[in-house]
């Protein structure tokens, strides 16, 4: 599938219910790191079975291993473990509008690595977004407490980490390596780690997963199909259209906050949310109107 408007939603939308899910398996006592660790351990080995079936591969591609486990640790396992564990303080709405603001940070990246930055229109677009997440941000943080605005800085390094990731992931994609083939080995290698963040902070007490077997098959569903098509649309869109993937999951994660647990927000946080949608508006008319940024072609690795 090489058409990158599809290949965003579906990886938006499953990306955004990482957001609610997330919450209600802290909620039920689940460590965050070690609920991330399922999540990767799902997601790779599920990956990884397509990748065999469908994918055609001729060995292991060079700095295939070195790539997966530089990649893991930016792309998930510091994200993952910094929103889970964020999620409990600031609600899952708020953490899904952090990572709406990865674009802005994907986009300087970009533009200073010279790693397909985008257009002046696809930048207007970003920066209205990110000024609407803003606006979010500090209409949601007047009501916070000191703990909870700590958390709040704590969280919102996890669009710095995940543009670092968009970029980094298309720098050094490995030749010849395959985009499920990929996926599966990043998620592959961020289990570890996870697990040693689990055991320092709070043990692998696996009784709250067993409680709530539903809970993690949805988790693992909605991860899987979001790593499918993630790494066809690194590959596909690069890495800043790859980016918009958190202004969706923001929609997701904000809608089920409030339709579904109960979360509230004052009327400048839905004002931000306007705002964000009109960036979305934007960078998709940028995309329209650049479709030779969108060829379909594996990015090359760049010296």
């Amino acid at each position: 599938m090489n058409r990158p408007l599809v290949l965003l939603l579906i990886t938006g939308l499953a990306f955004g219910c990482n957001f609610p899910l997330g919450k209600l398996a802290v909620a039920a006592g689940v460590n965050p790191a070690l609920w991330a660790a399922v999540i990767c351990l799902g997601a790779g080995c599920a990956v990884g079975v397509a990748a065999w079936l469908f994918e055609a591969t001729g060995g292991a591609a060079p700095g295939l291993y070195r790539y997966a486990a530089i990649s893991s640790v930016i792309s998930n396992v510091i994200p993952l473990a910094l929103t889970f564990a964020a999620i409990p303080h600031i609600g899952s709405g708020l953490a899904a509008i952090l990572v709406a603001t990865s674009p802005a940070t994907t986009a300087i990246l970009s533009m200073a690595f010279r790693v397909r930055p985008p257009g002046p229109l696809g930048l207007a677009g970003i920066a209205v977004g990110l000024a609407g997440a803003v606006t979010i941000i500090i209409a949601r943080n007047a009501g916070f407490g000191a703990t909870e605005s700590r958390w709040l800085l704590l969280a919102a390094l996890i669009p710095v980490f995940l543009g670092a990731g968009n970029v980094y992931r298309t720098v050094a994609w490995p030749k010849g390596a395959g985009p499920m083939r990929l996926g599966a080995a990043i998620n592959l290698s961020a289990v570890l780690p996870l697990l040693v963040l689990a055991g320092l902070g709070g043990g692998l007490n696996l009784a709250p997963l067993s409680s709530i077997p539903g809970l993690v098959a949805a988790q693992l569903a909605a991860s899987t199909i979001m790593y499918l098509t993630f790494f066809r649309l690194q590959a596909v869109g690069g890495p800043t259209y790859l980016s918009q993937i958190g202004y969706v999951a923001a929609a997701v994660g904000v809608a089920v906050g409030v339709w579904f647990l109960g979360e509230r927000y004052p009327p400048l946080v839905w004002a931000g949310i306007a705002v964000v949608a009109l960036g979305i508006g934007l960078t998709t008319l940028a995309q329209a109107r650049a479709p030779r940024s969108l060829s379909g072609k594996q990015p090359r690795r760049r010296g």
